[in-house]
C-alpha cells in the first residue's frame, strides 16, 4: 500500500510540474521578448511556405519527376512538423495559462488541414508545368476543358476545393485561433507598456509581409480581418481593465496590421480585367501567384 501511495504522489508531481514551474518563475523573466520563436517562425515561414513554389521553379525538373515528390513538397512537409511545434513552444511561454484541450485541437487540425494541402498543392504545381494558368477558374483552363470524359473536370474541381478551401479553412483557423488565444494571454498589469526591443521591430516588416501573403495567396482575407477584429476587441477589454499588452502580445498585434498592405494591393489591381472576372464577388482580393502567371511569367 505505501509503495502503491508513493507512486501515486510521484505521477501526481510529475503531472504537476509544468503548473508550478509556470506559477513559481517571476513574471518578469517570463515577459521578455521570444527573439528565438519568433524569428524562426518568420524564418521557416517565409522559407518553407512562400519558398515552395519559388524552389519548384528553379530546380531542374529532371531531379524531381512529376510522378514523385518535388523539392517544394519536402518542404512542405517540414513545415507541417516544425510550424505546429514553435506554435506549442510558444503556448509554453504564454504568462497565463491556456486551455490545453482547445490548443491540443487546434494543433491536431492544423496538421490535418496543412496535410491535406499539400497534397493539393503538389498536384496543382504539376499542373502548371504542364501549361495551367492560375489566373484562370479550373473549367477554364485549356488543358483542363478538352478532358475526356468530362467528368474528370469534376475531379478536378474536388482537387481544387480541398487544396484552395477546405485545405486552406482547416490550416489557418486553427492557427488563427492559436495566435489569438497567445495573445489574448499576454496582458499584464503594468503601469507602463513596454516597448519592443530593436530586434523585434527589425523582425516586424518581414513578419507583417509575410501575413500580407498568407491572407492573399491563401484567399482567406475575411479570416485575417476576423482575427485582427478580435484582437482588437480583445485588447480594449483588457486596457478597460488596466492591463496592457506585453513585448510578444504588441509585436504580434502589429504584425496584423498587414491588412494596411492588403488594402494596397486590393488598390494596386482594382483595375484589373482579367483578375476581377477570376475573382468575382464583394470581397476582391487577387492571389500573388495568378498575378505573376498572369503579367510575370510570360516575360
Amino acid at each position: 500500500v505505501k509503495r502503491r501511495e508513493q507512486g501515486a504522489n510521484r505521477e501526481i508531481a510529475f503531472l504537476g510540474t509544468p503548473v508550478s514551474l509556470k506559477e513559481n518563475v517571476p513574471q518578469q523573466k517570463r515577459n521578455h521578448f521570444h527573439l528565438d520563436l519568433w524569428f524562426w517562425l518568420t524564418l521557416q515561414n517565409w522559407v518553407l511556405d512562400f519558398g515552395r513554389p519559388i524552389v519548384m521553379i528553379i530546380l531542374p525538373l529532371k531531379w524531381f519527376p512529376l510522378n514523385k515528390p518535388s523539392a517544394g513538397d519536402y518542404f512542405h512537409m517540414a513545415y507541417n512538423v516544425i510550424t505546429p511545434f514553435l506554435m506549442l513552444k510558444l503556448i509554453e511561454r504564454s504568462p497565463k495559462a491556456l486551455p490545453r484541450s482547445a490548443v491540443y485541437i487546434c494543433i491536431i487540425t492544423f496538421v490535418m488541414g496543412a496535410s491535406i494541402h499539400l497534397v493539393g498543392d503538389s498536384i496543382n504545381h504539376r499542373l502548371i508545368l504542364s501549361g495551367y494558368q492560375l489566373h484562370l477558374s479550373v473549367r477554364e483552363n485549356p488543358i483542363i476543358k478538352n478532358l475526356q470524359p468530362a467528368t474528370l473536370i469534376d475531379s478536378f474541381e474536388l482537387l481544387y476545393f480541398y487544396d484552395e478551401q477546405l485545405g486552406h479553412l482547416m490550416w489557418y483557423i486553427p492557427f488563427f485561433i492559436v495566435l489569438t488565444l497567445y495573445f489574448s494571454g499576454s496582458f499584464t498589469k503594468a503601469k507602463k507598456q513596454e516597448s519592443m526591443p530593436i530586434s523585434g521591430w527589425l523582425l516586424l516588416g518581414p513578419s507583417a509581409l509575410y501575413y500580407w501573403y498568407l491572407a492573399t495567396e491563401g484567399q482567406i482575407t475575411e479570416l485575417f480581418f476576423l482575427t485582427f477584429l478580435a484582437m482588437v476587441t480583445i485588447l480594449i477589454s483588457k486596457r478597460r481593465r488596466g492591463l496592457r499588452p506585453d513585448q510578444n502580445g504588441s509585436f504580434l498585434f502589429c504584425s496584423f496590421a498587414a491588412l494596411l498592405l492588403v488594402a494596397l494591393w486590393v488598390a494596386y489591381l482594382w483595375n484589373d480585367p482579367v483578375l476581377r472576372e477570376k475573382y468575382p464577388g464583394l470581397l476582391y482580393v487577387p492571389e500573388p501567384w495568378s498575378y505573376y502567371t498572369l503579367h510575370i511569367s510570360k516575360k
